[in-house]
């Protein structure tokens, strides 16, 4: 497989897709040992009954099995550049995934969405229920309403279990065929480009044909993807609109389809079956919510030189050449924020801006986070430490207010406040590597070792590196201090851990 991976033509990739290789290499190595586990097995785990589905998937992969290797390859992912953990894009993607998922045949299942730094226009699911999406598809989504159909489709292929069932369709092909195709979808996941390099290294150009989704796949995520879509109440209507929009723009690509057109073969007979399915529904006028404009704007004002976006966004006020004022202020205050230095005229600009979003929207956690940020930038500590409590108290689950008032705190000298802050925001929020690792500055300015190691040990955990985890325990049993509660919990912990690392050993 090294082999493989050695015949990419590297020299056409940038950093970035070079970054992404090294992430498909390192993933594969483990996915073949995965399979080989199969295969000599002779039988494969219980899996949850699906009786819906009809089919042998989980001769290949049962859904805890799924959910562990879409975990794997996200491990990965997170280690790439261009995972975004932007905490204002993650909360809005998993504010309207969680919505439709709600409305799915699978509203229990686990499910993620998160972001990538591409500007292709693609999404993906991975097993699991691990969903990303590229900023280039937010960006190109000219309604709320279409973004959320791309969703919506992804979120069919993860509830109807179409990468499990087209490994089984084709687990006859041998096991070094299971893993090829199981690297393409990979590769194709994070870079189309990718996958097909890998397909022609490979000399093994029918597996193209086995890459994509099947069109029986297709049709079935068109089919609950527009059921999810409809029961969420957004437009069904905006779903072939996109589609159609991205066949006729693939006639302006040299390299051919946009991205999301070649892992998601689109056809014209795709879109008149989706255009009859929804020709029945009733037209409605569904507005986009002042997130998705925001979120849009934020995307355009992280990207780049933050002078280039802060020019593009003043130019966008003082010619009106925008689609929403608002969000126009919100980008334009961000990429000043960007800024190593803030002159003072730019904090009269800023608090301006701010002031006028306050007026117009100060009931949008994505706003009150902004005012609070350039608060605390602008010097106003208390001010600010205020306006982070009080939007808290509203939102107490917001990532962005959460690590803007921790942070601030911490640079305020505040640190057992805050420690105390984030504990209780961790008991009420999924685990967070970036939540553990405040906690953990924040117990080293107390002094408290033991604490520290602990907090980065739970950090280690959630980012995927166990052997990091173990270690930092390790390192916190030898810190000296804590009492004995603290120590007799970091034994059990770490008893846990070295369980849990003995048992994928000998999985392995």
């Amino acid at each position: 497989m090294r082999e493989i991976v050695q015949g990419f033509p590297q020299e056409n990739l940038s950093i970035s897709n070079r970054t992404l290789l090294s992430v498909v290499y390192h993933i594969t190595v483990k996915l073949l040992a995965f399979l080989l586990i199969f295969a000599l097995a002779g039988a494969p785990l219980e899996a949850q009954q699906l009786p819906d589905l009809g089919d042998a998937s989980a001769s290949v992969l049962s859904p805890t099995q799924e959910y562990r290797f879409g975990a794997a390859i996200m491990r990965q992912i997170r280690a790439s550049p261009d995972f975004m953990g932007d905490p204002e894009v993650t909360d809005y993607l998993n504010r309207v995934g969680f919505a439709l998922v709600a409305n799915s045949p699978d509203p229990g299942g686990h499910f993620e969405f998160f972001a990538v730094n591409n500007a292709a226009i693609n999404a993906f699911a991975l097993p699991g229920g691990f969903i990303g999406v590229h900023s280039g598809l937010i960006l190109s989504a000219q309604s709320e309403s279409e973004l959320v159909g791309v969703l919506g489709h992804e979120t069919a292929h993860v509830t109807q279990r179409h990468i499990a069932r087209m490994m089984a369709a084709r687990k006859k092909t041998g096991m070094a065929s299971l893993a090829a195709v199981a690297v393409a979808i990979l590769a194709a996941s994070v870079s189309p480009e990718l996958s097909q390099a890998a397909i022609i290294a490979a000399q093994a150009a029918p597996l193209q044909s086995q890459l994509n989704y099947s069109r029986d796949h297709e049709r079935e995520a068109d089919r609950v993807g527009l059921q999810i879509v409809q029961k969420s109440n957004y437009d069904v209507h905006a779903i072939p609109m996109f589609f159609e929009r991205l066949q006729r723009a693939s006639r302006l690509y040299e390299g051919g389809a946009p991205s999301y057109l070649r892992t998601h073969p689109m056809t014209f007979e795709r879109i008149a079956d989706i255009q009859s399915r929804t020709r029945d529904v009733p037209f409605r006028q569904i507005p986009d919510s002042l997130e998705f404009q925001l979120v849009r704007a934020r995307l355009v004002a992280l990207d780049g030189r933050s002078a280039d976006a802060v020019a593009k966004f003043t130019r966008r006020l003082d010619e009106k050449k925008h689609a929403n004022e608002l969000a126009a202020r919100y980008g334009l205050v961000v990429a000043m924020l960007r800024a190593d230095r803030l002159q003072p005229g730019d904090l009269e600009t800023a608090n301006g801006h701010v002031e006028a979003l306050l007026r117009e929207a100060g009931d949008d956690p994505m706003v009150l986070a902004l005012a609070a940020s350039l608060e605390i930038r602008a010097g106003r500590t208390q001010s600010g430490l205020e306006s982070y409590r009080s939007a808290l108290r509203s939102f107490p689950t917001r990532k962005s207010l959460i690590y803007g008032y921790a942070t601030a705190l911490l640079d305020s000298g505040q640190d057992q406040l805050a420690v105390q802050f984030l504990e209780r925001s961790i008991m009420r929020t999924p685990p967070d590597f970036h939540m553990y690792e405040l906690q953990a500055r924040g117990y080293a300015s107390l002094g408290e070792m033991l604490a520290q190691h602990r907090a980065l040990a739970e950090a280690s955990l959630v980012r995927g590196n166990l052997a990091a985890a173990i270690g930092q325990l390790r390192l916190a049993k030898q810190s000296g201090d804590g009492d004995f509660y603290d120590r007799s919990s970091v034994d059990a912990r770490l008893r846990e851990l070295m369980i849990l690392d003995a048992e994928l050993r000998q999985e392995e």
